[in-house]
C-alpha cells in the first residue's frame, strides 16, 4: 500500500472486532495515535492483543449509544473510522429492534458527536446489503434496490444521515459499501458467523459444511487488506469531490458458494489430505439474502485512487495460512 494516513489522531469504533482491529493494526504501524471504543458486545479482546500496551493506542470501553461515551471518545480525534454495528442479516431478522438501536441510534450519535468536537472527517463502514432487490449487475453507487432486511435498512439509513449531518453540520463523510470481507481475526463461532472462517474451521475439524440453498448464491468476496487500503484511501483524500460520497469497496468478481468451498477445501487439503473427501450439505436459503452481488469499483478506482492488491484466491490462501496457524 502507498498512500496512507500518517501521523493522526484517529478513533476507530467497533475496533475489537474484524475489521476494526486489522485498521487499527496499520494505523499504529503507521505512526498514528489511535482510540478505540468498543463494549465488546461482538468484538474480542484478544483481537487487541498485539497492541493493546502500545503507547500510541487507547481502549475506550464504552458503548456507541451512550453520548458521554461518543464524547470522550472523540476528543482532540483528527478522524473517525465508525466500524461499530451489530452485524449479520439473519440477526437483524431475529432483533431489529437492537440493530436498529445500535446501527442508526448508535451512528447518529457517534456522528453528533463527532461534529460537535469538530472533528475533520467520519468515514464509516457501509454495506452492500443497501443495494437490496436491485437486479442489475455489477453494483453501481447510485442506483439501489428496496432493502431486503432491518440490517440493510439500517445501514441505508446511515448513509442518508451522513449526507444531512454535511448539509446540517458541515461535517464530511466517507461511506465505504463494504462487500463480504474475509480474513484474518475473522470469527468463525456462533451463530451469525461469516461463511468462509465457518468453512474452514468445519473442514479443519473433519465435518461437512453447510451451504445454505443450493450452492449457485454468488457474492463478491473481498479480502480485508483490499478494505484497509480503501479506508487509508478515504481518510487521505484532499479531493473535494470525493467527500461526502459513498463507494463500493469489493474486488469486483463473483464468487458462487460452491465455487468458494471448493477452493477453500483445495487449500486446506494441502495441509491435511482428509480434508479433499469431505463434501458439503446443502440447506434452505437464509431469509433477506439477495441471490447475487457483484460490485463495480470504477468509482473509488476514479475518485479514491482505491486499487485491489489481492483477488478472491489470494485473499484465501493468506486466510488459510492464518486460520491454520491460530484456530
Amino acid at each position: 500500500m502507498e498512500r496512507i494516513l500518517k501521523n493522526r489522531r484517529i478513533l476507530v469504533t467497533g475496533g475489537a472486532g474484524f475489521i476494526g482491529s486489522n485498521l487499527i493494526e496499520s494505523l499504529l504501524s503507521a505512526d498514528n495515535t489511535v482510540v478505540c471504543l468498543d463494549n465488546f458486545s461482538t468484538g474480542k479482546r484478544k483481537n487487541l492483543e498485539g497492541f493493546i500496551n502500545n503507547p500510541a493506542f487507547t481502549l475506550i470501553e464504552g458503548d456507541i449509544r451512550n453520548p458521554e461515551d461518543c464524547a470522550k471518545a472523540v476528543s482532540n480525534i483528527d478522524i473517525v473510522y465508525h466500524e461499530a454495528a451489530l452485524g449479520s442479516v439473519p440477526r437483524s431478522i431475529k432483533d431489529p429492534v437492537t440493530s436498529t438501536d445500535v446501527n442508526i441510534g448508535g451512528f447518529v450519535k457517534m456522528l453528533f458527536a463527532a461534529s460537535e468536537a469538530g472533528v475533520k472527517r467520519f468515514v464509516y463502514a457501509a454495506s452492500s446489503s443497501t443495494y437490496g432487490d436491485h437486479p442489475d449487475l455489477p453494483k453501481v453507487e447510485d442506483v439501489i434496490g428496496t432493502p431486503l432486511s432491518p440490517y440493510a435498512i439500517t445501514k441505508y439509513v446511515n448513509e442518508l444521515y451522513a449526507a444531512n449531518f454535511k448539509k446540517a453540520y458541515g461535517i464530511d463523510t466517507v461511506g465505504l459499501r463494504y462487500f463480504n470481507v474475509f480474513g484474518r481475526r475473522q470469527d468463525p463461532d456462533g451463530a451469525y458467523a461469516a461463511v468462509i472462517p465457518k468453512f474452514l474451521k468445519m473442514l479443519m475439524k473433519h465435518e461437512a459444511p453447510l451451504i445454505n440453498g443450493d450452492g449457485s448464491v454468488s457474492r463478491d468476496f473481498t479480502y480485508i487488506d483490499n478494505v484497509i487500503q480503501a479506508n487509508h484511501l478515504a481518510g487521505l483524500t484532499d479531493n473535494p469531490e470525493a467527500l461526502n460520497q459513498v463507494y463500493n469497496v469489493a474486488h469486483g468478481e463473483r464468487t458462487t458458494l460452491n465455487q468458494l468451498f471448493l477452493t477453500i477445501r483445495s487449500l486446506a487439503g494441502k495441509l491435511d489430505k482428509d480434508i479433499l473427501d469431505i463434501e458439503a450439505i446443502y440447506g434452505p436459503f437464509r431469509d433477506g439474502d439477495i441471490p447475487h452481488s457483484l460490485a463495480s469499483i470504477q468509482k473509488a478506482k476514479n475518485m479514491l485512487g482505491y486499487s485491489p492488491v489481492l483477488n478472491v484466491e489470494k485473499g484465501l490462501e493468506e486466510s488459510v495460512k492464518w486460520f491454520w496457524n491460530n484456530l
